[in-house]
């Protein structure tokens, strides 16, 4: 892959109410002199603060300049060289972690707090006046009516993991505008009863479990149930904190942790993996990202694992199979790994969607793997970032998708449920933002309570 040979100079300036960059590139030679092919190539490397910077506000880009158009909210992927692509499809969970990073981009002052409150207003106009079932969104919905867009034949009605994730954003932007002004509070009230509208017991079919999908036509047809570990741990949080619709903790015991079989004493590389991870090895590490993007996983214990080593031994160990590199893929190692569900190369050379993973890795690596893993391992990620930066990868809302250095391929596409972990994580990293707001939320609190977490 191309690698940056120029001086790169970043003036990092408050935009305000600009939606311009935040960085100006200066490829002038030094001293303004031509420089000559005999001459060594200088290159002035970003900081770490400055990769950070970059990727935040370049992936915020995403969910500001690419959104839906009459709804504001998350597209499902945006794809540069077709933006016409799924134009109109809204992804719901994507629009959780869009809300999340408007916050990010009124903290960063990418916008004003009045462009993101009319914003997150036009967001939250959409969604209460789009389809839902038994309170809980849809996987996708048209932009412009509001209608559901099946997933899948019978993936037709209400989604609980996506309304989760949604959720989730939902908490967070009620807890960042309470004490604000009129319009400010009314649009955290506004926050707080979308969310609490969501009637997560339905989603039990009165058993002690929780099933993905409800469909108008086929109910509960799907028959997909959350079994623990893998990303669905913030359903049962909610489901548990929701005042008037609550799971009970039976439901997260004995479905989710399989009545104590949750539990493994597996490693991989020598290191824990704490919690059978759905049977699957170690699995994709977005795993470790969609339901800890507001739900702090640093000081979280249950009876069955404590969530940060969790995590931490989830990344480590997706990181050593990079390192050790076992496929002998090239490029692999210290500064180029990262694991997850993103696009994919397929055999022939065509783009595909795979969830990567230590036991399902075909050479392609996905930025967001490593950088919505920045908590967890800071040195590790910001290496990463920075090779990522440096092998040109790059573009108008943030790092592709996915890249793979043995066939020398990029994907320039994006999608919203790996755009939105970066942003998120990066400021979880830098100043707790959003897992401050969403575990301030006394909800939130007595769910955990009543599964017996500490926190």
């Amino acid at each position: 892959m191309k690698t940056f040979c120029f001086i790169l100079l970043l003036i990092f300036f408050s935009c305000g109410s600009s939606d311009e960059s935040t960085y100006q590139e200066n490829n002038d030679p030094v001293d303004d002199e031509v420089p000559t092919d005999d001459d060594p190539v200088v290159v002035n490397p970003l900081t770490d603060d400055q990769i950070m910077n970059l990727t935040q506000r370049e992936t915020f880009k995403y969910f500001w300049d690419y959104a839906g158009t009459n709804s504001g909210a998350a597209k499902e992927r945006y794809h540069p060289n077709n933006p016409s692509d799924s134009q109109n499809v809204i992804t719901t969970g994507g629009s959780g972690f869009g809300l999340m990073a408007i916050l990010v981009g009124i903290e960063r002052n990418y916008i004003s707090k009045t462009q993101g409150v009319q914003r997150l207003t036009q967001i939250l106009n959409f969604f209460e006046n789009a389809d839902r079932f038994h309170g809980a969104w849809s996987h996708w919905i048209d932009d412009g009516t509001g209608a559901t867009i099946p997933f899948s034949t019978q993936d037709n009605g209400g989604d609980i993991v996506e309304t989760a994730f949604f959720a989730q954003g939902l908490i967070c932007v009620k807890e960042y505008f309470k004490n604000g002004t009129t319009e400010e509070q009314a649009l955290a009230n506004q926050a707080d009863a979308l969310w609490k509208g969501v009637e997560w017991d339905w989603y039990t079919d009165n058993q002690n479990k929780l099933l993905w999908h409800w469909s108008p036509s086929g109910e509960f047809a799907i028959n997909l149930e959350l079994k623990g570990y893998n990303e669905t741990l913030i359903a049962f949080i909610l489901g548990a904190a929701s005042p008037d619709y609550a799971i009970s903790s039976d439901v997260y015991h004995q479905g989710w942790a399989s009545s104590g079989s949750i539990v493994s004493s597996l490693s991989q590389y020598s290191i824990p993996l704490i919690l059978d991870h759905a049977g699957s090895g170690t699995g994709p590490l977005f795993w470790a990202h969609y339901s800890y993007l507001g739900l702090n996983p640093s000081n979280l214990n249950d009876q069955y694992a404590n969530y940060w080593n969790l995590n931490v031994n989830h990344t480590n160990i997706n990181y050593q199979h990079c390192v050790s590199n076992p496929h002998n893929f090239a490029d692999y190692g210290p500064d180029c790994w990262g694991l997850t569900a993103s696009y994919s190369r397929n055999s022939d050379g065509s783009v595909g969607y795979s969830a990567h993973e230590p036991e399902n890795d075909n050479g392609t690596i996905s930025p967001t793997a490593a950088v919505s893993s920045i908590p967890y391992t800071p040195e590790k990620s910001l290496a990463a970032m920075h090779y990522f930066y440096n092998n040109d990868l790059m573009g108008p809302a943030g790092f592709y998708d996915a890249f793979s250095p043995q066939y020398n391929w990029v994907t320039e596409r994006y999608l919203a449920i790996d755009q939105g972990p970066q942003i998120i994580m990066i400021e979880n990293y830098r100043t707790g933002l959003l897992w401050n707001l969403f575990m301030q939320n006394e909800d939130v609190q007595n769910g955990l309570d009543t599964l017996g977490f500490t926190y």
